[in-house]
């Protein structure tokens, strides 16, 4: 068991006043059999109304809007979590994909169905090295994870959230996220029930990849287990270290901040992550995030709007 105080601030900046901007938001860390949530703060410039649902998954989702101009933007969600998967390593579990019977379960059903990919003959050549046929659900999460560990070079700032399946085939580099869409890629083809997971893998100083930042892996399903949680980038099942924020079908679907606004302005996207623990010890690490190209339109207007402000 292990209790985490986390604190995540995500900063946009924006070089021209923008307006109206509406964003979503998922930062709320799952309550569930293996994680308690004991305190739980959020934080956001301007001091917005924020709106609550549940999702199609079960995530919690924040919703608001900031009307007035502003140059920046800042969101600062802070938790006390408590973790216990006691490195829960699956049970025995001889069944297969074949034996699951998921014709009355839309949602493990759609969780069941690989994107359409170009190179999807790769994905079926690499499973059918595997032996994914005459492999229990466990062992192929397994095996799929480890090939991915071997086979794939965790490499930062080569890939971005715009990254496909296809692209990270294509070099075998990547990120915690692009590793946990290729397994879900193989998983799902293999008809395992398979999704995306977002959150944090808190530090343990044990060398793990990818450690206090914000994290991604995958969760499968099994009938007698549930859900289980698995990360390629690691080829480990999640330990007590695995901070778990929201699930989805793939990251999109997690995105921790999306949204838009009016104004045409170049902005930039920082994300700082704190995690403290109950012996007092600290750790830190803020990233610069790549947010998708610009087209050429908008570059445009943006020098046209840069110059007037001149």
């Amino acid at each position: 068991m292990a209790v985490f105080n986390i604190i995540h601030i995500t900063k946009y900046k924006y070089n021209l006043p923008i307006k109206e901007s509406i964003n979503e938001i998922r930062l709320f860390p799952h309550n569930f059999e293996n994680q308690d949530v004991l305190q739980y703060q959020l934080s956001i410039t301007q001091n917005p109304n924020v709106s609550y649902t549940n999702d199609y998954h079960g995530n919690r989702v924040g919703n608001f809007n900031t009307l007035e101009a502003h140059n920046e933007m800042t969101i600062e969600s802070r938790m006390l979590v408590r973790v216990n998967h006691s490195l829960k390593i699956p049970e025995i579990d001889e069944t297969k994909a074949k034996d699951l019977n998921l014709h009355n379960d839309i949602y493990l059903l759609r969780l069941c169905s690989p994107e359409s990919i170009e190179k999807q003959e790769e994905i079926n050549s690499i499973l059918k090295e595997i032996d994914y046929e005459n492999k229990s659900i466990i062992a192929l999460a397994f095996d799929c994870s480890q090939y991915i560990y071997n086979n794939f070079t965790y490499t930062k700032g080569i890939t971005n959230i715009e990254t496909t399946v296809d692209e990270i085939l294509g070099h075998r580099k990547g990120v915690c996220q692009d590793f946990a869409h290729v397994l879900l890629q193989l998983l799902r083809t293999a008809g395992i029930p398979s999704r995306y997971v977002s959150g944090y893998i808190c530090p343990n100083e044990s060398g793990l990849r990818g450690e206090g930042a914000t994290h991604a892996w995958v969760e499968i399903y099994t009938p007698k287990q549930g859900w289980l949680g698995i990360d390629p980038t690691n080829n480990i099942w999640t330990m007590d270290n695995h901070v778990k924020l929201s699930v989805g079908m793939n990251f999109n679907d997690c995105t921790p901040v999306k949204g838009t606004f009016k104004g045409i302005s170049k902005q930039t996207l920082s994300v700082f992550v704190s995690i403290g623990y109950e012996d007092g010890r600290h750790f830190e690490e803020i990233n610069d995030v790549e947010l998708q190209k610009n087209s050429v339109e908008f570059e445009l207007q943006l020098n046209h709007a840069e110059q007037q402000q001149q």
